[in-house]
């Protein structure tokens, strides 16, 4: 099969990786494996893999992105892709426009995930005019269900956004060399309850509420200290600068430690006592957190959307009230005193399961008469 996959850019994420996860395993398994974006720093990775990028502007939420329409349209019909799979809005309407007026008996079938909660609106509907629409979770297949009830529902494939078990097994301790580095680098956390926010630097994440922590835990005489690792795009460094003042106003400004982007993650969540998820809107997943809990790490988050179900699944004690600051407060006091185990990760989440379960539903459709 040749699968072509589109999506905005190729920087950090977890669409991005999962783009990256998919082509590599359609390589391994004999088939060709082409991406549409505005490229990105993963280019060179997705490259290396043995997978085609093509370079188009399908990123930006404008009417000026329909002139992409039928430049793609030219590219799937002289690539001809047995598969066309969109993970994105923009780009999801491009790609659905210039496939709409191509000829059913030739054209490549559609596949589109849900990666998100989206705006319910006609504008986010089109994540779910796939052939076939895959969801990443048990409460996004039910936010489509409810939501875009004209969806069969026997197009809808639930698979889970996998863990890989290899990279991330259970007890994993970074090496010597990277943790002489890290305790160099970050001789503030010595000693320290090390709280860990991963993601990037946008609004809704919760980086209030986990000052607010901080806050309380140094009131109570814990001593912690705060790590943020995550990407700010350009757009949001006034934002960014906007929780360093929050921080400072809360009397916790030389408690955090805003890391900005790190491809260390896995070493960083080893070497933390909890990592920490505090969105205020719910998550479609959240694979950091599976990530954490796969490794035996102790992770603590918001009780809605897929954060909610993974900590229902393997880590109970981690589960918090959206908005509850005291039961946030209690929860991280409670996890740091007890220190209570996760459960064993296993499929259906893992790489190989999520993998595989995507190259199932494109071989369904290839294979239709």
């Amino acid at each position: 099969m040749k699968v072509l996959q589109i999506l905005p850019e190729l920087n950090s994420g977890g669409v991005e990786r999962g783009t990256l996860e998919v082509a590599r395993h359609l390589i391994s398994a004999g088939h060709e494996a082409m991406v549409v974006s505005n490229g990105g720093r993963l280019v060179a990775e997705l490259e290396s893999l043995g997978a085609r990028h093509i370079a188009m502007p399908v990123h930006k939420k404008r009417l000026s992105s329909l002139f992409q329409v039928r430049p793609l349209r030219r590219l799937l019909e002289r690539e001809r892709p047995d598969i066309l799979h969109i993970r994105s809005r923009v780009p999801g309407w491009i790609a659905w426009l210039a496939w709409s007026k191509m000829d059913p008996a030739t054209r490549p079938h559609l596949v589109s995930t849900v990666h998100g909660f989206y705006s319910v609106n006609a504008y986010s509907r089109i994540m779910t005019r796939g052939e076939r629409v895959i969801a990443v979770s048990d409460c996004v297949r039910d936010y489509i269900r409810t939501h875009y009830p004209a969806t069969p529902d026997a197009a809808i494939r639930v698979i889970p956004r996998g863990v890989e078990l290899e990279r991330y097994p259970r007890g994993f301790q970074p090496d010597a060399a990277w943790l002489a580095k890290w305790q160099r680098e970050q001789p503030q956390c010595a000693g320290k309850v090390v709280l860990l926010l991963p993601g990037r630097i946008t609004r809704l994440k919760g980086h209030e509420d986990y000052f607010a922590l901080v806050a309380g835990l140094k009131a109570a005489g814990v001593p912690a200290h705060g790590l943020v690792a995550g990407d700010t795009h350009p757009k949001k460094r006034a934002y960014l600068e906007e929780l360093r003042e929050r921080a400072a106003a809360l009397g916790v400004g030389d408690d955090i430690t805003f890391l900005g982007h790190r491809s260390d993650v896995r070493e960083i969540m080893a070497v933390s006592d909890i990592t920490l998820s505090l969105s205020q809107q719910p998550e479609s997943f959240g694979r950091v957190a599976l990530e954490a809990l796969a490794m035996g790490r102790a992770f603590v988050g918001y009780d809605h959307g897929g954060i909610g179900e993974q900590l229902n699944l393997f880590f109970p004690a981690g589960r918090v009230t959206l908005g509850d600051s005291a039961g946030l407060l209690r929860a991280v006091v409670e996890v740091v005193d007890k220190k209570p185990t996760p459960g064993i990760v296993g499929e259906p989440f893992t790489l190989r399961s999520m993998c595989e379960g995507t190259l199932r539903v494109y071989e369904e459709l290839a294979t239709k008469p």
